[in-house]
């Protein structure tokens, strides 16, 4: 089938200037129209084309009920790249894309993922095609990590995680942009004597919940690390997954972005005022640490002799 491209009046800003200038037929810019955006696709789908709507994810907002009934209802093959997933910059409050976690995963029939870099984007992509399923794809605003890409594309198991450190100490679940500063915590934490189990989710929904529920039994620590507010997000999500499989005796630690509007301001100083960068992931973990190792303590203390 073939493939085309949708945008509303973002073809620069979702970087489809190539795709235009290699395949013009197959873009189409429907102009300030996001909720039209998303029927179209779903018209398309249906004449056997693969539709891929390119846009920002405050921008999807407006076309909520356009993906539930349009698109979801119908088990359409449509992608979702959702440029600007998080933290967003200078664009300032309107722009910044703190709910989309929130909303896309209360959606039937809808994957929903988040690549660690730009390689892992392109596999994501592809499996995406040949899910054949609604499917939403978040990626941060900006360049990527520079990593190698792979000249051969794959299909990655959907639901399920990766492993990318072992440690058994803690557990660091994290989706999508801040899986890498989560490994440097790791690094920083190594040096602090604790070892940490970083785990890249890459899906938001379906949640891996066998190796979730894995990692908790046997650290009985773990903190969800994602840039989207800590309502109805990955973390609450995680936790709920965790409350439903009767599995009390854990601390969990989930960092995002509290229930506030991100102000204006650079990546870097917004990541580090709610402590996504490094620094802030490594922090949390040790307060986790402390916290759990003084309650453990207190209740063997209270043990009868």
């Amino acid at each position: 089938p073939a493939m085309v491209a949708i945008t509303p009046a973002m073809p620069e800003g979702n970087y489809l200037n190539t795709v235009v200038s290699e395949f013009p037929q197959r873009v189409f810019d429907v102009g300030i129209c996001e909720q039209h955006a998303v029927t179209f696709a779903a018209g398309l789908a249906t004449q056997g084309f693969i539709p891929v709507v390119a846009i920002y994810s405050t921008f999807l907002q407006r076309a909520f009920d356009q993906i539930i009934h349009d698109v979801c209802l119908q088990e359409l093959p449509v992608i979702f790249a959702i440029d600007r997933g998080g933290i967003v910059g200078d664009d300032g409050k309107t722009h910044q894309g703190s709910f989309d976690i929130s909303y896309l995963t209360v959606v039937p029939n809808l994957i929903v993922a988040a690549p660690k870099d730009e390689n892992e984007l392109q596999h994501l992509l592809y499996t995406a095609v040949r899910a054949q399923k609604p499917m939403a794809i978040r990626y941060p605003r900006g360049p990527g990590l520079g990593v190698d890409m792979d000249t051969e594309l794959h299909e990655l198991p959907i639901g399920k995680a990766e492993t990318l450190r072992h440690g058994d100490d803690v557990a660091i679940l994290a989706i999508g942009v801040t899986v890498a500063p989560a490994l440097a915590a790791a690094e920083r934490l190594a040096r602090d004597g604790l070892e940490a189990t970083v785990v890249n989710a890459r899906f938001a929904k379906p949640l891996d919940s066998g190796l979730i529920l894995d990692l908790v039994r046997r650290t009985r620590r773990l903190v969800t690390v994602e840039e989207n507010s800590l309502h109805g997000g990955f973390g609450s999500n995680v936790a709920k997954l965790i409350q439903e499989s009767g599995i009390y005796d854990v601390t969990i630690k989930s960092i995002g972005i509290p229930d506030e509007f991100v102000e204006q301001g650079s990546q870097a100083t917004l990541r580090a005022k709610y402590g996504l960068d490094a620094s802030g992931i490594a922090q949390s973990v040790l307060a986790l640490f402390r916290s759990s190792a003084s309650s453990l303590t207190a209740r063997t203390t209270a043990l009868p002799e």
